[in-house]
């Protein structure tokens, strides 16, 4: 039976725009009937994996997500003294076995296409064994030896990348090497009603002479749009699905968990932050752990939040909700807090509380 981290948080966003669709606007969803704003689950999953609480607490179990590999080992092959067209050769027959690559046409039709016939046509998430087992290859080449890259050389089906463990990855070139996510993150939504709002905006050129009436006014006219409001986020760790991805490393895994839960309450995603200053630490986190089969409480906000404490009462929601499920399905995992509006009727605590819960370091 699979034991499951359940994380539900609530925060409050001031006036921003976390995540753009492709027309520059932030991204949005119709639920109960209301708009709301919403971010992607794969944008959070990027900041997530990207932050200091990441990088700090799992430092040499990160993954990479890219196509340049080949422009990686082509250069460390040219280093090394091989000559720049056997080093391509040799770098594109690596990097191959991570999914096709951009045409090499000969002729310079790569380039004439703007397209590097090192790269990967689509984005490849490595694991540090992974990127290791590539150069290892490529250091062989350059002793002279003869290579031949096969999937089986390079890829794993385990390792110790956290984030890739965490967050799966799909090789459609080479099935054999998915990873099945261990961690479902689910798209953050606003528990309320929101209007995205447009922001016309001027700016000033500062060579302009105010005082020459064919020189005067704005040097550029904009307008951006953005939104506001209390977001409720919502993630679920199968921790046994963890320890397998990450080969049986039960301390990785519960530091993994752990980092996720920090992340969660603390990491902001990065659209347009320069511009909005959208700084903010969820005022209300609830972690949940047990064998229970996990489910969201996205439900509590299918009726909008109204009024004027959307927090207070976004906090009640789910609570009520939590609590409805519990009676109804018998569905009542562990739990501990982390609640800024003094409503949680269990046990709370603060963040390092509640990222040693779910990692099994406290009961």
């Amino acid at each position: 039976m699979s034991t499951f981290i359940q994380i539900h948080a609530l925060a409050s966003y001031p006036a921003a725009n976390l995540n753009r669709d492709d027309s520059g606007r932030p991204k949005t969803v119709v639920m109960g009937g209301a708009p709301r704003l919403r971010v992607s689950s794969q944008s959070l999953k990027r900041a997530w994996r990207t932050s200091d609480a990441f990088q700090q607490a799992l430092a040499g179990h990160l993954a990479q997500r890219t196509k340049r590999l080949g422009e990686e080992l082509h250069d460390h092959l040219v280093a090394g003294g091989m000559a720049p067209e056997a080093a391509l050769s040799t770098a594109r027959a690596i990097a191959d076995v991570f999914g096709k690559l951009e045409d090499d046409g000969g002729d310079g039709e790569a380039a004439k296409a703007n397209k590097d016939p090192r790269h990967l046509k689509q984005l490849a998430f490595i694991s540090p064994q992974e990127r290791a087992a590539a150069f290892a290859l490529a250091d062989r080449a350059l002793a002279g030896e003869s290579i031949e890259p096969s999937a089986d050389s390079v890829l794993r089906r385990t390792d110790t990348a956290a984030d890739l463990a965490l967050f799966g990855r799909m090789l459609a070139d080479d099935p054999r090497y998915n990873r099945e996510a261990a961690a479902q993150v689910a798209h953050a939504m606003t528990t309320h009603r929101v209007i995205v709002e447009d922001d016309y905006y001027t700016a000033v050129d500062d060579l302009k002479d105010p005082h020459e009436a064919d020189d005067s006014g704005a040097g550029h006219v904009g307008v951006q749009e953005y939104g506001a409001g209390v977001f409720y986020l919502y993630a679920c760790i199968n921790r046994d699905l963890l320890v397998e991805n990450l080969e049986g490393q039960e301390g990785l895994a519960d530091d993994s968990i752990a980092a996720l839960v920090r992340a969660a309450a603390t990491v902001v995603p990065k659209g347009k932050v320069n511009s909005y200053a959208h700084h903010t630490l969820a005022q209300f986190v609830l972690v949940e752990r047990g064998p229970d089969m996990p489910r969201g409480l996205s439900m509590a906000f299918l009726k909008p939040v109204g009024g004027t404490d959307q927090m207070g009462q976004s906090v009640a929601a789910l609570i009520e909700t939590r609590a409805a499920l519990a009676g109804a399905y018998g569905n009542d995992p562990a739990a501990r807090a982390l609640d800024l509006t003094g409503q949680w009727p269990g046990e709370t605590g603060t963040l390092a509380d509640l990222a040693a819960f779910a990692a099994r370091q406290t009961a």
